[in-house]
C-alpha cells in the first residue's frame, strides 16, 4: 500500500431526511462510500438515507462501514 494510512476519525456532513447530521468515519471508509454512490449513480445523501433505514439500532457511521465491507466483499466474490 503506497498510501499512508490514517486510521483517525474525521467528521463529514450528510442531510438525512432533510436534517444535517455529521458521521465520523475513517477516510478509506469515505473515500470507498464516495466510489459506491458514484458507481451507483446515486448522491451519497441519497446512499446514506437507504443505509440509515435499514440500520436497525446500530450507529450510523458503524452501518455505513459495514456497508462498503460487504459491497466490497461482493466485488471480490465476482
Amino acid at each position: 500500500m503506497s498510501e499512508t494510512f490514517n486510521g483517525r476519525p474525521v467528521k463529514h456532513s450528510l442531510t438525512l431526511k432533510g436534517h444535517r447530521t455529521s458521521v465520523s468515519l475513517e477516510d478509506v471508509f469515505w473515500k470507498e462510500f464516495r466510489r459506491i454512490a458514484a458507481d451507483r449513480d446515486q448522491p451519497l445523501n441519497a446512499l446514506a438515507s437507504e443505509i440509515d433505514a435499514a440500520r436497525g439500532d446500530i450507529g450510523l457511521a458503524s452501518a455505513i462501514r459495514v456497508f462498503v465491507l460487504k459491497e466490497l466483499q461482493a466485488c471480490c466474490s465476482r
